[in-house]
């Protein structure tokens, strides 16, 4: 019998997915629900339990997982008679993976206290990748204690696993986190084309710089969508759009400036508008390429 926490895992889409099976591997007892019933098989075929609604996958679970797209699908699935905070057991962990605004996770937080329910927001940087292999980097909001109960859940599904402050800061964190990945996929957008505008070989290109001060994890990542014109989605530009409302609005918000960080929003949202928000981030590469009047 295990002595591991049940879980209950909401969400089972691009990481939802891979990390529940993660926890699987680790011998947790993972109860999953999501909309999608394929995906429900998946769960059942790597050793979960498949549940027909919300309710019925929170009712037993000591820990509760959220991995959705954004802050109105975490409120439809924890508010209301059929939410998770009216069918979790008091005492319960709800842990947050979703990436959305720093807000409505306070909101949640607040919430959640009230029915007895502790809450973490944990989102997570690695992609799709990163979820598979877990390896994500995983930034947390919330009480120690419940930092410290929730860290060997964690450690099954990531290497670096932060504690970043109160309620709301693991979401300003990946807010930052996200401001950062598209201002980076977008230079190494600019700096793909340029280089094959300037006929020099590619491949040869992006090793000598990811060997030096230029490289980086995305250009380790997205290497080879850039040289293959591989834009099948590990993230899709649709949620990069969401993520640097995000973070435009937080900034504004506090009064940062985000002068690079706003003109890279736009250009994400110019190319979501072009019909390619269901592609991967790295497609930045096609707004570029239209920009310097190259073929599509």
């Amino acid at each position: 019998m295990s002595t591991l926490p049940k879980v209950s895992w909401i969400g089972l889409g691009i990481m939802g997915s891979p990390m529940s099976e993660n926890l699987v591997k680790a011998g947790y007892d993972v109860t999953g629900y999501t909309l999608e019933r394929e995906k429900l098989d998946r769960l059942a075929a790597a050793g979960g339990t498949a549940a027909g609604s919300i309710a019925e996958a929170v009712r037993d679970a000591d820990v509760i997982v959220t991995m959705v797209p954004a802050s109105p699908q975490v409120e439809a699935v924890a508010y209301g008679p059929d939410g998770i905070l009216e069918n979790a057991r008091p005492g319960a962990l709800l842990i947050d993976m979703s990436s959305i605004t720093p807000g409505t996770s306070i909101d949640l937080a607040a919430a959640a206290k009230d029915k007895g329910v502790r809450v973490l927001d944990a989102p997570v940087s690695g992609g799709e990748a990163g979820a598979i292999e877990a390896v994500l980097s995983i930034m947390v909001g919330g009480d120690q204690a419940d930092f410290d109960e929730a860290r060997p859940l964690f450690e099954a599904l990531g290497r670096t696993v932060v504690l970043c402050g109160p309620h709301g800061s693991g979401q300003t964190v990946k807010a930052a986190n996200q401001l950062i990945v598209a201002v980076n996929i977008q230079a190494c957008a600019e700096a793909v084309v340029f280089l094959e505008k300037s006929g020099v070989d590619l491949t040869a290109a992006l090793d000598v710089l990811n060997g030096g001060l230029a490289g980086s994890t995305v250009l380790t990542r997205k290497k080879d969508n850039f040289l293959n014109r591989d834009f099948e989605p590990g993230f899709r530009i649709d949620l990069h759009h969401k993520d640097m409302g995000i973070v435009t609005d937080a900034a504004r918000a506090v009064g940062a400036a985000l002068p690079v960080g706003s003109v890279v929003a736009q250009l994400v949202a110019s190319l979501r508008a072009q019909g390619d928000g269901g592609l991967d981030h790295s497609a930045l590469l096609r707004a570029v390429e239209r920009l310097s009047g190259a073929r599509v």
